[in-house]
């Protein structure tokens, strides 16, 4: 038997954008322990926003299970959180609310800054670096600094172990902004190695004296910009088995149809301060309309040409989630979606 240090982490009640919890504890086991050798765990949830301090008992249910490489016989646990009689779910406990099929695949493309003392990385003490343009997959100190590469390329290591699905990274198109991908088949899952991926890079940052901006419009947000710098967007590809086996034009124009229809729900989990990122100018459409298309940038969804070419066969990337969305939200909301449209 040996003695595992687990680590669980789950979601605060925390609004309009949850916060990554995590707490310790040891336990023995004969070897690397299964989900469900993982016992229910409880918090003080009138600390966290999740309780109140008269009945202040919330419970952790494990629900996935990752290797944690930075401890010896270390554990990452992702939990829900239910009310204290172990069966319902909390109301913050967004997981337990959403469909799920593993066939629907997704992939989410998480964009983010770096932040010291209150400003991007990167940015003078006073005053701001040069505009925008060479920083995007850009190369050499002038454009990503010299901390910012060690950090991102650490994370993937991390992730890798604890076998996270991460699928890249890249410098972003503003000073300091940076974005690493992760793909999940269901939407549980997916959200479920998103929000893990979140927290490694977060306990990862505090050993630089580094936080992590996730909100969308930071740079506006947090003092006069003499520029319109870039937002942060959680890009998400998604396709079904039936989008990536059968398709076809008829189905595409039902799907997008659905999408348009139900513009407004979308919207609504897609992230908090989304008018200020979603303007229509140079990022993605504006907040209030619906478009799509081949390639383009700036609709709400962007159609790729392997999706055409392919007889309207493959996965559609939707633009609008921003980088403070709830991953289990947006997976969600897209599948309901999509679960809404005939294949007939």
């Amino acid at each position: 038997m040996a003695k595992y240090k687990l680590e669980y982490v789950w979601l605060d009640g925390y609004q309009p954008m949850a916060n990554l919890r995590s707490k310790t504890q040891i336990k023995e086991f004969a070897s690397f322990p299964k989900l469900e050798e993982l016992p229910n765990w409880g918090f003080d949830g009138s600390s966290t926003r999740q309780a109140e301090g008269k009945s202040s008992d919330c419970v952790l249910k494990p629900v996935a299970v990752f290797p944690d490489s930075t401890k010896r016989n270390g554990v990452l646990v992702m939990c829900e959180v239910y009310m204290p009689d172990g069966k319902t779910p909390h109301p913050s406990n967004t997981r337990a609310t959403i469909p799920d099929d593993p066939d629907t695949w997704f992939g989410f493309e998480q964009e983010y800054f770096f932040f010291k003392d209150g400003a991007p990385l990167g940015f003078p003490k006073n005053g701001y670096p040069y505009p925008q343009g060479e920083y995007y997959t850009g190369v050499g100190y002038k454009a990503v600094g010299s901390l910012a590469r060690q950090i991102v390329d650490e994370h993937i290591d991390l992730c890798l172990d604890a076998h996270i699905n991460i699928e890249g990274i890249n410098a972003e198109v503003a000073k300091g902004q940076w974005e690493f991908q992760i793909f999940g088949k269901g939407s549980k899952s997916a959200a479920d190695q998103m929000w893990m991926a979140r927290y490694v890079l977060l306990r990862l940052c505090e050993k630089h004296e580094i936080d992590i901006e996730w909100r969308c419009k930071p740079i506006r947000g947090a003092f006069d910009a003499p520029l319109d710098w870039n937002g942060s967007g959680m890009h998400s590809n998604f396709s079904t088995k039936f989008m990536r086996e059968v398709g076809g034009k008829t189905y595409f124009d039902r799907l997008m149809a659905a999408f348009n229809k139900l513009m407004d729900e979308h919207i609504a989990v897609y992230g908090p301060e989304n008018h200020l990122r979603l303007t229509g100018l140079h990022e993605t459409q504006s907040i209030d309309k619906f478009t799509y298309g081949l390639a383009d940038r700036g609709a709400s969804i962007r159609v790729p040409h392997s999706f055409i070419n392919n007889g309207y066969k493959g996965y559609l990337e939707d633009r609008r989630p921003n980088s403070a969305a709830d991953p289990y939200l947006v997976a969600g909301r897209i599948l309901k979606t999509v679960q809404s449209v005939p294949t007939n």
